[in-house]
C-alpha cells in the first residue's frame, strides 16, 4: 500500500480549514447528497493537489456516509431488492472513474469542477417537488433506472465526486419513483460503496493523506449524524431547503472561480 501517511507537514490552519469545511459537507451530505461541493474545495483550500485532495475527501467521506448509512438501514429505509446490486455496480463504476481521474492532469480536474457544479444546479432547479410516497413504476423499469444510474453516477463519484449524492436522490425520486426517505437510505448505500470503490484505488496509487484524512473523518460523523437524523425525521421539508443550501453555494463558488 502506497497511501501518504505525511505527504507535507500538517498544520493549525490546514486543520480548522478540513475540519470546518467537512463537517458543514458531511451535514450536507447526511441530508440530501452534494457534500461534495463542500468538501473538495476544503482539501484543495487546505493546500492539497488535485489527485491527493480527491482520495483523501474519499476518505473523511466514506467514514462520515457510513454512520449516515447505518441510520437509514436502522430505521428501515433501504430497499435491499435494489441496493445489494446497486452496490456491486457503484464499486464497480467508481474504481473504473478512479483509474480514469488519475490519468487526467490536476489542471483538467480543477476546470470540471467549474462545469459540474452548474450541471447540478440546472438538474436541482429542474426538480420542484420529492415526493414523500412511492410512485407508479413497474419493479422492472423501476430496477433498470436506479440500477444504471448507480454504476453511471458511481463512475462520476470515483472520477470526482461532487454533487454525486444530489444527483442520485433526484434520479432516485424523479425517474425512479422511490418515496425521499427510502430514495436517500439507497442513496447512502450506493454513495458508501462507490466511495469505498474510489478509496481503494486512491490508497492503491499513493493518493490519500491519512494523517488529514482522518482528521477530516471526525468532522464528517459528526455533519452526517445530524444531518441524516433531520432528513430521516422531516422527509421533504428538510431535504428540499438542503438542496436548494447546495445550490446557493455552488452558485457562489461557480461564480466566485469564473471572476
Amino acid at each position: 500500500m502506497q497511501a501518504m501517511w505525511m505527504p507535507m507537514e500538517l498544520n493549525l490552519q490546514m486543520i480548522l480549514i478540513v475540519l470546518a469545511g467537512v463537517f458543514l459537507a458531511g451535514f450536507m451530505d447526511g441530508i440530501a447528497g452534494g457534500g461534495g461541493i463542500v468538501s473538495v474545495p476544503a482539501y484543495f483550500l487546505a493546500g492539497l493537489p488535485a489527485h491527493l485532495a480527491l482520495g483523501t475527501n474519499k476518505l473523511s467521506s466514506c467514514v462520515g456516509t457510513a454512520v449516515s448509512a447505518s441510520r437509514f438501514i436502522r430505521g428501515g429505509y433501504v430497499d435491499w431488492k435494489l441496493g445489494v446490486p446497486s452496490i456491486v455496480l457503484a464499486i464497480l463504476g467508481a474504481a473504473l472513474g478512479t483509474r480514469l481521474q488519475l490519468m487526467v492532469d490536476e489542471r483538467v480536474l480543477k476546470y470540471l469542477l467549474l462545469l459540474v457544479l452548474p450541471i447540478v444546479a440546472v438538474v436541482v432547479l429542474r426538480q420542484r417537488t420529492l415526493p414523500e410516497e412511492r410512485g407508479d413504476i413497474s419493479r422492472g423499469k423501476q430496477a433498470a433506472i436506479v440500477l444504471s444510474a448507480a454504476l453511471i453516477v458511481g463512475a462520476y463519484d470515483g472520477f470526482y465526486g461532487p454533487g454525486a449524492g444530489t444527483f442520485l436522490v433526484l434520479t432516485f425520486c424523479a425517474l425512479g419513483k422511490l418515496d425521499v426517505r427510502t430514495a436517500s437510505g439507497n442513496v447512502k448505500i450506493v454513495n458508501l460503496a462507490s466511495n469505498l470503490g474510489a478509496l481503494a484505488t486512491s490508497l492503491l496509487n499513493g493518493k490519500v493523506f491519512l494523517a488529514l484524512g482522518l482528521i477530516g473523518a471526525v468532522a464528517s460523523v459528526a455533519g452526517h449524524w445530524i444531518g441524516s437524523g433531520l432528513a430521516i425525521k422531516d422527509g421533504s421539508k428538510i431535504v428540499k431547503p438542503a438542496i436548494l443550501i447546495v445550490l446557493i453555494l455552488l452558485t457562489v463558488k461557480v461564480v466566485s472561480e469564473l471572476l
